[in-house]
């Protein structure tokens, strides 16, 4: 990523464990109804803003439980604001995805990702690394394991850029590892591979939609565990 394409004021996230900068983000419950999930027309990356007939693109709308602790309105970061970034960019501004923003750029990805038309990106907090990866597991993968990087990054990648909505009527997506699973409703959220809970859905990027999950995808071993043993 050129420096014209990063914000003045947005610090550079180091590829360190997210335990390590201690920039998790608990999910919290919320008591008051989520809103509805809306169908809207052109919801895929080549349809958002180029329907014949169209006025002005309507407003970005991203729900969810984890939506509340992220930003909003006005502040940086904000899902209007992200609409015309490249996606690589608009993964640094949500601010629950330290971990995987920093494994898009160790692995190299962030080039492939603004060179695709359409992408879907079921992205992973910090407290999903957190039970995933010990620290020095995730330090292994940062600096010495690039392909299996790429790996556990297209894990999470889907072709097309698709709205939860869209996700939930197929019923089933393929990520671009090859890995088939089922996207199921639950409530005004959605279960992904039967136990992977959507978060904060339906952010925009230029080319893509990002859907913030609570769990990490691929066949990586769990290895968050072998922190225990040294006080974490």
């Amino acid at each position: 990523m050129t420096s014209s394409a990063r914000r003045p004021g947005r610090p550079t996230r180091s590829p360190r464990h997210p335990r390590d900068r201690g920039l998790a983000v608990r999910a919290r419950g919320v008591a008051a109804s989520l809103l509805c999930l809306v169908v809207l027309a052109g919801c895929t990356g080549k349809g958002d803003d180029s329907a014949a007939g169209s006025t002005a693109p309507a407003s970005p709308i991203v729900t969810g439980p984890l939506c509340e602790v992220l930003p909003t309105g006005t502040e940086p970061g904000n899902p209007a604001s992200l609409t015309g970034e490249p996606v690589d960019v608009a993964l640094q501004w949500i601010t629950v995805l330290t971990a995987f923003e920093a494994a898009v750029r160790a692995s190299g990805l962030a080039t492939d990702l603004r060179g695709m038309e359409g992408l879907t990106i079921l992205a992973p907090t910090d407290d999903a690394f957190l039970r995933k990866f010990s620290a020095a597991n995730w330090d292994e993968l940062i600096l010495s394991r690039p392909d299996d990087l790429r790996a556990l990054l297209r894990a999470h990648l889907i072709d097309g850029a698709h709205s939860l909505a869209d996700l939930v009527t197929a019923g089933n997506i393929t990520t671009l590892d090859g890995t088939e699973a089922t996207v199921a409703a639950d409530g005004a959220m959605a279960r992904i591979a039967g136990d992977a809970q959507t978060l904060c859905v339906d952010y925009r990027a230029t080319n893509a939609r990002i859907h913030v999950i609570d769990k990490v995808l691929g066949d990586l071993p769990t290895t968050a565990h072998e922190d225990d043993h040294i006080g974490h």
